[in-house]
């Protein structure tokens, strides 16, 4: 046991981190093995520690010696380093820097110290907000100190336009008015502006008609009107605001041709209310977009032979057995629904 001791000492004059392991194994084997008093295994324990300190001690002498060797030589390198690239001064300047502009501000950086330049960044716009997360911002300006070799960046959020100049304001687009406008002038107008179309969303006035999707009302684009418009004209369109369009369809044919006062209060086919009144003989006591009953009709109670145009399924209507077409060209007629109250369904 003292000789395994001693090899703690012997071990760390070469190897702190080996003496450190056989001390441990030698007091792992003092407090188990050997039946020594409380005392002695105590003693044993202070001395590997010391025979541990000593060994390192040497050993460090033996390593400031090596190290002196090596710093010496080290000196030596970089004297003659720094005597090379004196006598060639551009072997340490970076390379000419390249464009960024337009390019993901993380992205910018990267290549930039990749390229051997010190990098810096700030809000390319007039308000001076810090830079978080860079991968979500644009360059829109660079500003290059070669003989520095560090480039300063100017940068917007991605969603934005950049200003004219570094520091300017962001220059969004405003509002035009559409209101009354086609759906395919309306998006004329909205682009010729710099609206982005993702911005947009749709919306229909009547009660009894579907909203369109973009697709559908850029098919059909001419028979969609902007009947409402939000936000209003000359409203700036950032980031964070979305434009709505309220969209009435009709066409020649339809026995209404105009924008209600508001929005969704007004049935587009007003026998399509469920509170629609078709008891009035005279006609001059109805409202002028109202349908009529043709002059071909029976003339019963239940208003057999009321053609009303186009319906819109499932939705109330007035009176029984009034028929009509889907958007979809189906044949309908006002019946009974389940919950008993007259809806229009297939003939």
């Amino acid at each position: 046991m003292l000789g395994l001791l001693t090899l703690v000492a012997l071990l760390s004059a070469f190897s702190v981190a080996l003496g450190f392991l056989v001390m441990i194994a030698a007091m792992v084997a003092v407090w188990v093995l050997p039946p020594w008093r409380w005392f002695g295994r105590i003693g044993a324990t202070f001395g590997a520690l010391l025979l541990l300190t000593v060994g390192a001690g040497l050993g460090g002498q033996l390593d400031d010696s090596g190290t002196g060797k090596a710093d010496a030589k080290t000196g030596d390198e970089v004297r003659a380093s720094g005597r090379a690239v004196s006598a060639s001064p551009s072997a340490s300047r970076p390379a000419k820097a390249a464009d960024y502009t337009g390019r993901p501000l993380d992205e910018a950086e990267k290549h930039a110290r990749s390229a051997g330049y010190t990098v810096t960044h700030h809000d390319a716009a007039d308000e001076t907000r810090t830079i978080i997360l860079r991968s979500g911002w644009t360059v829109c300006f660079q500003k290059t100190a070669t003989a520095m070799s560090t480039i300063d960046f100017a940068a917007v959020r991605s969603s934005e336009p950049c200003p004219e100049k570094d520091g300017g304001p962001l220059p969004w687009p405003k509002m035009p008015n559409v209101v009354g406008a086609t759906y395919n002038k309306a998006v004329e107008d909205l682009k010729q502006a710099g609206v982005d179309l993702d911005r947009v969303t749709l919306d229909d006035v009547y009660l009894d008609i579907d909203t369109p999707t973009a697709e559908e009302a850029a098919e059909d684009g001419d028979d969609w009107r902007v009947c409402f418009q939000s936000p209003d004209k000359g409203t700036k369109v950032d980031s964070a605001t979305t434009v709505r369009l309220d969209l009435g369809q009709w066409t020649d044919a339809d026995l209404v041709r105009h924008c209600p006062s508001e929005k969704d209060t007004t049935y587009k086919i007003p026998a399509n209310d469920p509170d629609y009144d078709d008891n009035s003989d005279s006609s001059t006591d109805r409202d002028s977009s109202a349908p009529h009953s043709d002059s071909s009709s029976s003339g019963s109670s239940t208003g057999g032979g009321t053609s009303v145009g186009t319906v819109h399924p499932g939705s109330f209507c007035s009176p029984p057995g009034a028929t009509g077409v889907s958007r979809a060209g189906t044949p309908m007629v006002c019946g009974p629904g389940s919950d008993g109250r007259n809806r229009w369904h297939s003939a």
